[in-house]
């Protein structure tokens, strides 16, 4: 059964919702983390806040794609966005920061879910073409989200309080919910499926470590290798080779390992990594270029990322059509040498440049990330079949976060390394942006690796949507 056009809307509402609140919740709390810290205390946690989120997203992100391809998207995602609820609701009930910092993890947890359920759905409802359109717009919501979450939080700490950042996510979350639920039906074959726990357990303890020791080392901004933070590395390491062995023997891993021997698959991985660590690394410098070194205010430096949000979307659709016609791997390509001429005008940006140069940097790079993201997500979407779609798209999303999370440990140690050694802070953020270049190009060396088309690992045997 196919579905109906007003279902269709409704779903990509829904999925929109989702989508933003997720991803708006890792940026919201910057602005209100005063206000939160002068209410609860321990000012100590604060970088927990942010990061458990962070931690708890990325652990549960391919765990979500493989149990969608046993038992479905939709009851995935409505578990994943229920659980976000509770947890924001929670947030907001808070009165010690150890408190708001678990409830953040729960938001995780269920966050984890809805950027792969949101990918997959897409994935099983919408053709290649729309599917260009509609990734390349939810893709750059992200990007809208680091730039409006901290405005928000600003407005509710300034007219109303802090525990509206985590309740306002209440109404609109169960708009999402009473959507998926009304319009989005598929008919999951029901079969008797072997949950790999043994799996899960170890690749949660082994990503979980891993992160941690990113995380934790500089407090999330640098990459401190003491004698426990490679301790930590070694133990990781050890649980992850345990991991290994296991997937080998389950019949229903948690990740196929077979999916790898795919060089679409295993390259595609590689460059979502480092695309990941260029991603955050403008987020998270820019403004501080823009507001410690060129003395602007905060509203214009989040006016000036807006143009990314402009140009990823418009990239995305030139790149669907550009799929049809030419193949996935060019629509890569052309992305990956806009993000190489984007970041390199950004290392060349200074005090007397011109205040148009940021916004059309920020157009080009948006529209880099448009091009590569979409043709990349959809070219190994499109290489899989619906039962192993989830955690395809699932392990391709958490790629990325964990490219975020190391991205920002190294360029932060990067920028750290200067600013300690007493050099004024421009010099070490256009050190950083230099290093983005440098990762943008080999992020582009990787890509040439690519197959010329997909490789199609079985027929898409897909349960009907509607």
């Amino acid at each position: 059964m196919t579905t109906s056009q007003s279902s269709k809307r409704n779903i990509i509402t829904a999925l929109m919702v989702a989508t933003f609140l997720t991803a708006i919740d890792t940026t919201v709390v910057s602005t209100a983390m005063p206000a939160i810290a002068g209410d609860l205390g321990q000012s100590e946690l604060i970088s927990w806040v942010f990061s458990i989120y962070l931690l708890t997203t990325g652990i549960t992100t391919p765990i979500y794609g493989k149990l969608a391809d046993l038992f479905g998207r939709k009851k995935i995602f409505l578990f994943g966005t229920a659980t976000f609820l509770i947890g924001s609701g929670l947030c907001g009930m808070s009165t010690s920061m150890t408190q708001l910092m678990i409830f953040r993890a729960l938001q995780g947890i269920g966050a984890g879910a809805v950027q792969p359920m949101t990918m997959t759905i897409i994935g099983d409802v919408f053709s290649q073409e729309e599917r260009a359109k509609l990734m390349g717009l939810f893709s750059s919501m992200w990007g809208v989200a680091g730039i409006v979450g901290p405005l928000v939080g600003g407005f509710f700490v300034d007219y109303i309080s802090w525990e509206w950042i985590f309740y306002i996510n209440l109404p609109v979350g169960l708009v999402a919910i009473f959507l998926i639920w009304k319009n989005f039906h598929e008919n999951v074959v029901v079969k008797k499926v072997h949950i790999d726990y043994y799996g899960a357990l170890f690749f949660s303890l082994s990503l979980g470590l891993f992160l941690y020791s990113l995380l934790s080392g500089g407090e999330g901004s640098a990459l401190n290798l003491t004698a426990a933070t490679w301790m930590y590395f070694i133990v990781s390491a050890v649980l992850f080779g345990i991991f290994l062995m296991i997937e080998r023997r389950v019949p229903e891993p948690l990740v196929p390992l077979r999916l790898y021997k795919m060089r679409l698959m295993s390259v595609s991985q590689a460059v979502s990594f480092v695309q990941g660590g260029i991603l955050m690394g403008i987020n998270a410098y820019l403004p501080m270029w823009i507001i410690s070194v060129m003395g602007h205010s905060a509203t214009y430096a989040g006016l000036s990322l807006l143009p990314m949000s402009i140009g990823w979307p418009i990239a995305a659709s030139l790149g669907g059509r550009m799929l049809v016609r030419s193949g996935y791997k060019r629509a890569t390509m052309i992305g990956l040498l806009l993000l190489i001429l984007g970041y390199s005008l950004l290392s060349l940006v200074n005090q007397q440049s011109p205040v148009w140069m940021i916004p059309l940097v920020m157009f080009i790079i948006g529209a880099g990330f448009g091009y590569s993201m979409t043709a990349i997500t959809i070219s190994v979407q499109s290489s899989v079949g619906w039962q192993q779609r989830g955690v395809a798209t699932g392990t391709l999303q958490f790629t990325r976060i964990v490219g975020q999370t190391v991205g920002v440990a190294v360029l932060g140690a990067v920028f750290n390394t200067y600013s300690g050694a007493g050099v004024q802070m421009a010099v070490g953020l256009e050190t950083v942006f230099q290093w983005m270049v440098v990762m943008s190009i080999i992020a582009a060396l990787i890509a040439l690796l690519l197959p010329a088309k997909a490789e199609q690992a079985e027929p898409d045997a897909q349960p009907h949507s509607s």
